[in-house]
Order: structure tokens, then C-alpha cells, then sequence
């Protein structure tokens, strides 16, 4: 009987990585639905912050993010990129933490005021404009977008992915080193 291997940090590291860089997929088909969904929201959303100001530097000017220019175009710049690996299903988990920081970042710095009716943005155009219902209302799309990049973080891009292709190349050239050479 073997004694148990004690794992080292650099053992549970490399699982880490592997588990990020070439992970098992494990998602059903339809994960490609989720996300065409995820991927083409952060594109275009992406793009407004730099075509429109009041969608870019100007929100986060009234936001009171420090360098809101660096900021603004940094996230699109990360929304853009990051959409375009969600779309095409390549990093899938690696590009789905940037995206859950960056939702919970924009719920705490938009909902917080238009809860207490402070918010430097314009109100919604409809009752209600303060509280909670008008933030359960206004959060729809961050909370839809934390969750699906929550699932793509666990589940993976799924089979129709080029996550899923680079994993099958990577198994077969580790099975191929596991192989004895007869000499």
C-alpha cells in the first residue's frame, strides 16, 4: 500500500492552471447560446464606451471613478477583447473573472446611489426611480451577466468552442507522451 503524496503548492498551482488553461468541458452544447448572449453584450457595450462619452469617460467621470479615462477605456477595451473569446470560446474561464469583477464593480457603483436616490445618472424614465425596486429592476442585465459568466467560469465554453478543440489536441498529445516506446 502507498502512503499518501503529500501535494505541494506547486502541485495544486499546476492543477489550477490546467483545470483554467485546459479544462475538462463539461458543459452541454447549448452553452453556445449562452455565450453568443454574454460575448455580444460586452462587445457592444464595449464599443459605446468609446463612441458615445456619456457611455465611456463621461459615466465614469459622474461615477466618480478616479482616471476615468484610463478607466473607461480599459474596460472597453477588456469588454471588446473579452466578448470576442466569450463569442469565439477560446479562454472562456480565464476572460469570465475579469467579467464577474467587472459586474459586481458596476452593480456596487451604480446601484448603491440609485437605492439611497442619489445617483449621478439620470433616474430611470419610470416609476420607480429610488429603492430597491428600482434596483431589482435596473440590475436585470449586470445580474444576468454575473451569472452566465459564473457558469462559463464552472462549466467551461462547452463542446462547440475552440476551448473544447484546443483540450482535445492537448489530451491527444498527453496521451501520446504517456505511451512506451518499445526499444
Amino acid at each position: 500500500m502507498r502512503a499518501p503524496r503529500n501535494r505541494t503548492v506547486r502541485d495544486v498551482a499546476e492543477q489550477i492552471r490546467l483545470w483554467v488553461s485546459v479544462p475538462r468541458e463539461t458543459a452541454p452544447n447549448a452553452t453556445l447560446l449562452l455565450r453568443l448572449m454574454a460575448g455580444s453584450v460586452f462587445v457592444w457595450e464595449g464599443i459605446l464606451k468609446f463612441v458615445y462619452v456619456n457611455q465611456g469617460v463621461g459615466r465614469f467621470t459622474k461615477l466618480g471613478m478616479p482616471l476615468p479615462a484610463v478607466a473607461a477605456h480599459f474596460v472597453g477595451g477588456l469588454e471588446i477583447v473579452g466578448g470576442a473569446l466569450l463569442l469565439l470560446g477560446l479562454a472562456t474561464r480565464l476572460i469570465a473573472i475579469p467579467f464577474m469583477i467587472e459586474m459586481i464593480v458596476a452593480v456596487l457603483s451604480t446601484k448603491i446611489s440609485l437605492f439611497l436616490g442619489t445617483s449621478p445618472l439620470p433616474l430611470p424614465p419610470a416609476p420607480p426611480t429610488a429603492g430597491i425596486w428600482a434596483v431589482l429592476h435596473e440590475v436585470r442585465s449586470e445580474w444576468a451577466q454575473l451569472l452566465v459568466c459564473a457558469f462559463l467560469f464552472r462549466a467551461g465554453a462547452g463542446p462547440i468552442s475552440l476551448d473544447a478543440l484546443l483540450a482535445k489536441g492537448h489530451l491527444r498529445r498527453r496521451s501520446a507522451q504517456q505511451i512506451p516506446s518499445a526499444a
